[in-house]
């Protein structure tokens, strides 16, 4: 068994639900903190379908997903993602095949665990558990033949037999807390090619090597990506790993700290505890081997970390620290090896669903400070405000993200994470607060970050918040269409415009977005000003091309900000701010003209309302008395109509009118409830009244007014420059 042993029951357990009787239909393996992974024959049960169906269901809603702990339960949503029908097996007794994916609607609990993967192999001592959660449900099994991608299993004669409802669950490894595969059923006595005589307590699973493979022939990649692996060294029905090279790394790593057993005996204990395994009992004098303890380390995510905590008080010459610096440098670089120990991680969860309750705005506000030139995880980047069910999968995306160097050479770089709670720290409150700072404390002394370097991050968030910043005046979204095979999705870029010049670009997706999908990120970014204390911007301005002036951008649908209470509500983007074009391709050369006329500010508006060539247009713009006005009303047919628009561009006319579904100069009057030719300043709020009025009108004869508005005040963001490229 090894020095390390596991409890009884594992962590958590994750079952499918069938919604009329709610009794576990089969089990499954948690992925990760948004996917778990089952039996397609499981899903086929819980939809009452015969269980070797191969169609991919037609699901209408969410499966009901039940999540087991120590004395707690709690429900959740899943949807079907990866569908792999069971197949028939070359043996003809047993099928192949025959997994799913589903995704949680919500993430799995905090107290869960996703489960770590191993290769399984003959001979391994397996133990499962029944979806229904109970733990007297455990059954034992052993390994047997490997044969085509399918493992065989053989269970003792006393104890639980797998049976119906083990199905899609993990197969745990006894000796650690991998997993090796998934059950997928017993073989029955009497029917087969096998007797009565032949078999009592025999079936079979789908390992993680064939997992692995059926995952990747469905490009299920990303599904892959987000599962944990345990080192290659792999370890025997005897808990004993062979050598790799990451286990020689640590082995070394270890002997310079841990080489005297009594030691290494007094801190194991401490770390058995802390990942949930049973110690020796105290009478028991003896220490783990170094390369079980390596092999521990490559295996348990947190495992590292709970060492490293154990250690960091005791190291006090430089020599010993480091030698521990060296082993946390190690832990970097291994995937399966989390930034956090099991103390950490559950210390900062619960200061941070503290700081949510308050305030659930104050973490992505934080973050988009703290971790400016980051990617931020979908819910940091995407909403304006966390939910505590969002804290979790935050913190396992931010764990391993490495900050910019220090100016301290001599200490390690600081994580995203530390650097993400110093900024929430300095903005929190009352207990939050101090909770924050001391983990901070723990956990910089812990990784051998100086103090200087700490210091420093605390005073960037500190001189953050205390400061008020400028009220965003307007956004600026700039539009690129994402080519002839797909018209109607653009590339979008967004930035925030202060009052006072400064610019925040707004976290964006890279893929091209359909025009409905613009228009509520756009009101998201609004949202995130309103919700970090400052007044909702009321103005947007849409950057394109001269191929995009009509591009109908105001009438994009920007989405419900009332969530899924009413998620059919929403506004179209003219309807809900003052929208405008700006065409800095179309201006460049003007820019010294667009800016005179601006401060010039004319003798009024120029009205074409009636034929005009182009020659005719330039030239009333260049001499008297329209050489100095700053506004043009354009009227007549479309074709026309877009030639004169370049013209008054090009020659530095900061403000045009028109409307974009005009047929010709007589439907001219269908803009005179905009007022065109009134206060120039008031005209962006009449034709943002116009259109919450005409947009949600069925009349086809409404008009549908485009404005360019070219402030030169808040000029558009240009490249981004970077004076360090680090």
């Amino acid at each position: 068994m090894g020095w390390f042993r596991r409890r009884t029951v594992p962590g958590s357990r994750v079952a499918l639900i069938r919604g009329d009787s709610a009794k576990a239909a089969g089990a499954a393996a948690l992925l990760s903190p948004n996917r778990v992974l089952t039996c397609a024959h499981v899903v086929n049960d819980v939809l009452g379908r015969d269980l070797l169906s191969t169609e991919r269901p037609e699901v209408e809603g969410a499966l009901d997903v039940a999540f087991h702990g120590a004395g707690t339960t709690a429900r959740g949503r899943a949807r079907l993602s990866v569908w792999l029908p069971p197949q028939q097996h070359a043996s003809r007794v047993v099928w192949a095949g025959d997994l799913a994916v589903l995704e949680l609607d919500e993430p799995a609990p905090d107290w869960t665990r996703p489960v770590v993967w191993r290769d399984m192999t003959e001979g391994l001592g397996l133990r499962a558990w029944h979806g229904g959660g109970d733990s007297i449900t455990y059954a034992d099994i052993v390994v047997g033949l490997e044969d085509d991608g399918c493992c065989y299993l053989d269970g003792e004669l006393t104890g639980a037999a797998i049976g119906p409802g083990y199905s899609g669950g993990p197969l745990w490894v006894r000796s650690d807390s991998t997993v090796a595969g998934l059950v997928v059923a017993q073989l029955l006595p009497g029917k087969g090619a096998l007797g009565s005589q032949d078999t009592v307590r025999r079936g079979w699973a789908v390992p993680w090597q064939t997992v692995r493979k059926e995952l990747e022939r469905a490009d299920a990649c990303d599904v892959l990506d987000e599962c944990a692996v345990a080192a290659p060294a792999t370890t025997d029905s005897k808990g004993c790993q062979a050598d790799s090279p990451a286990a020689e790394l640590l082995v070394h790593a270890l002997r310079a700290l841990l080489d005297d057993p009594v030691r290494r005996a007094d801190h194991c204990r401490d770390l058995a505890v802390g990942i949930g395994c049973v110690p020796p009992p105290d009478t028991d004098p003896s220490a783990p081997a170094v390369d079980e303890l390596a092999a521990l380390l490559l295996t348990e995510e947190r495992a590292l970390a709970t060492l490293a905590e154990s250690l960091a008080p005791t190291v006090r010459d430089g020599a010993a620290r480091q030698a521990l610096n060296d082993l946390l440098a190690l832990g970097r670089v291994e995937q399966s090896i989390r930034l956090l120990s099991v103390g950490e991680h559950r210390q900062l969860l619960a200061a941070l669903r503290t700081v949510t309750t308050a305030d659930p705005a104050l973490i992505p506000r934080a973050a988009r400070e703290a971790l400016r030139f980051m990617t931020l995880p979908g819910p940091l980047g995407s909403t304006a405000r966390l939910s505590e069910a969002e804290l979790e999968g935050v913190v396992l995306s931010l764990e391993d993200c490495p900050d910019g160097p220090v100016g301290d050479l001599g200490s390690p770089p600081v994580p995203a994470l530390l650097r993400l709670a110093a900024f929430v720290a300095a903005a929190a409150a009352g207990e939050a607060r101090r909770a924050l700072d001391n983990w901070c404390d723990r956990v910089a002394e812990r990784l051998g970050i100086s103090r200087g370097a700490l210091a420093e991050r605390r005073a960037d968030a500190a001189a953050w918040a205390s400061h008020r910043p400028s009220p965003v005046a307007r956004i600026v979204t700039r539009l690129s269409p994402a080519g002839p095979d797909d018209p109607d999705r653009y590339l979008c870029e967004t930035w925030l415009i202060h009052r006072d010049g400064t610019r925040a670009a707004v976290p964006m997706p890279k893929d091209a977005l359909a025009p409905d999908d613009i228009g509520r990120l756009i009101r998201e970014a609004a949202d995130r000003c309103r919700a970090a204390g400052g007044d909702p911007s009321s103005q947007v301005d849409v950057v394109v091309g001269r191929d995009g002036l009509q591009i109908p951008v105001d009438g994009w649908r920007t989405g419900s900000e009332l969530g899924d209470l009413f998620p059919d509500l929403s506004l179209a983007l003219g309807a809900r701010y003052q929208v405008a074009l700006r065409c800095p391709e179309a201006t460049r050369r003007s820019e010294k003209e667009l800016r005179r006329r601006w401060e010039a500010h004319g003798p009024g508006a120029l009205v074409v309302d009636e034929p005009a060539t182009v020659q005719e247009l330039y030239e009333r713009l260049v001499n008297t008395p329209y050489k100095d006005t700053a506004r043009v009303v354009l009227h007549g047919p479309p074709q026309q109509r877009n030639e004169l628009l370049l013209v008054c561009l090009a020659m530095g006319v900061p403000v045009v009118l028109w409307d974009r579904a005009a047929e010709s100069h007589e439907d001219a009057g269908r803009l005179d409830d905009i007022d065109p030719t009134g206060p120039l300043h008031k005209l962006p709020q009449r034709l943002q009244e116009f259109r919450a009025a005409a947009l949600g009108s069925a009349r086809s004869s409404a008009a549908r007014p485009a404005l360019v508005w070219d402030d030169c005040e808040l000029p558009l963001p240009g490249p981004l420059e970077l004076a360090d490229p680090s």
